[in-house]
C-alpha cells in the first residue's frame, strides 16, 4: 500500500492486475498508468498512505470503510486529475486540507463519517465541477461557505450532523450571487442536526430543482414560508424539532410531488389535522392550520 516493490501494479503482459487497481493508457502509447485505486472495506489500519499521492494519473481514489487515522495530508492536492475522492467511514481527524481546493476536476467528494474538525474550507467552493459533497457526521464548526451556491453543477450538499452555525439566508447569498441565482442544479440539501438559527427564508423557493430539504434538529424559528410549497419537484421536506411556529399553507397538503413532510417537535398553532392524506406525512405533536 505504501510502496510497490518491483512489480508493475498494472500487470506485465499477461500478468493479472493487482486487486483494486484500474489502469489505462491515457496517451494510447501502450504505457499504462494507475487511474483508479479502490481499496475499500479491507481493514487498512494506520495513517493515510501518503505514497498514494504519487499516483498523479489517479481519477478515482476510494479508501472508504477502513480504519485510517490521523490527518488527510496536504499532498492530496497533487492529484490534479482526481474526479472522485471517497474517504468516508474511516477515523480521520483534524481539518479538511485546503489543498483539496486544487483538485479542479473533482466531481465527487465523500468525507462523511469521520472525526474531521475545524471549519469547512472555502477552497472547496473553488471546485467548479463538483456534483456531490458529503461532509456529514463529522465535527465541523463555523458557517457553511455560501460560495457553494455558485457551483453550477452541484446536485447534493450534505453537511448534516456537525456543529455548524449561521443562518440559511446567509447560505443563499454570496458576494457573487443573489439568492435567486444560488444553487442552480441542487436537488438534495441536508442541513439537519446542526445549530442553525433564524428563519426559513422564502428565497429557498428559488431552488427549482430541489427534491429533498432536510432542516430537522436545528434552532430555526418563525413561520414556514408558503413559498416552499411552490418548489415543483419537492418530494421530502423535514422540518421537525426546531422552534417553528405560525400557520402552514394548505398548499403543502395538495402538493403533487410531496411524499413526506415531518413537522413534529415545533410550536405550530393547534388545529384539526387534515383528513384523507394519501401520502405519508408525519404531523404528530404539530398540526396544520389552514
Amino acid at each position: 500500500m505504501y510502496a510497490w516493490n518491483g512489480e508493475d501494479p498494472c500487470g506485465d503482459g499477461d500478468a493479472a492486475l493487482w486487486p483494486g487497481i484500474t489502469c489505462s493508457s491515457p496517451n494510447d502509447n501502450g504505457y499504462r498508468v494507475v487511474t483508479e485505486l479502490e481499496l475499500f472495506q479491507v481493514s487498512i489500519i494506520g495513517t493515510f498512505p501518503i505514497g498514494v499521492t504519487n499516483l498523479l494519473d489517479l481519477r478515482k481514489l476510494d479508501l472508504h470503510g477502513n480504519k485510517l487515522t490521523g490527518s488527510i495530508p496536504p499532498q492530496i492536492g497533487r492529484l490534479e486529475k482526481l474526479v472522485t475522492l471517497n474517504l468516508r467511514w474511516n477515523k480521520l481527524q483534524d481539518a479538511i486540507p485546503v489543498e483539496i481546493g486544487q483538485l479542479k476536476k473533482l466531481q465527487n467528494l465523500f468525507l462523511s463519517f469521520n472525526s474531521l474538525r475545524g471549519p469547512i474550507p472555502k477552497e472547496l467552493t473553488y471546485l467548479q465541477e463538483l456534483r456531490y459533497v458529503h461532509l456529514h457526521e463529522n465535527k465541523l464548526i463555523g458557517r457553511i461557505p455560501p460560495e457553494f451556491g455558485e457551483l453550477p453543477y452541484l446536485r447534493q450538499l450534505d453537511v448534516s450532523n456537525n456543529h455548524l452555525v449561521g443562518t440559511i439566508r446567509e447560505l443563499l447569498r454570496s458576494e457573487q450571487n443573489r439568492a435567486k441565482d444560488a444553487f442552480p442544479s441542487l436537488r438534495n440539501l441536508y442541513l439537519n442536526n446542526n445549530y442553525l438559527t433564524g428563519g426559513i427564508p422564502a428565497e429557498l423557493s428559488y431552488l427549482r430543482n430541489l427534491e429533498i430539504l432536510y432542516l430537522s434538529y436545528n434552532k430555526l424559528t418563525g413561520p414556514v414560508p408558503d413559498a416552499l410549497a411552490s418548489i415543483p419537484k419537492l418530494t421530502y421536506l423535514y422540518l421537525d424539532h426546531n422552534a417553528l411556529n405560525g400557520r402552514l399553507s394548505s398548499a403543502f397538503y395538495s402538493h403533487p410531488s410531496l411524499k413526506e413532510m415531518y413537522i413534529e417537535g415545533n410550536q405550530f398553532s393547534s388545529s384539526a389535522k387534515p383528513v384523507g392524506i394519501h401520502r405519508t406525512m408525519e404531523v404528530s405533536d404539530a398540526d396544520f392550520i389552514f
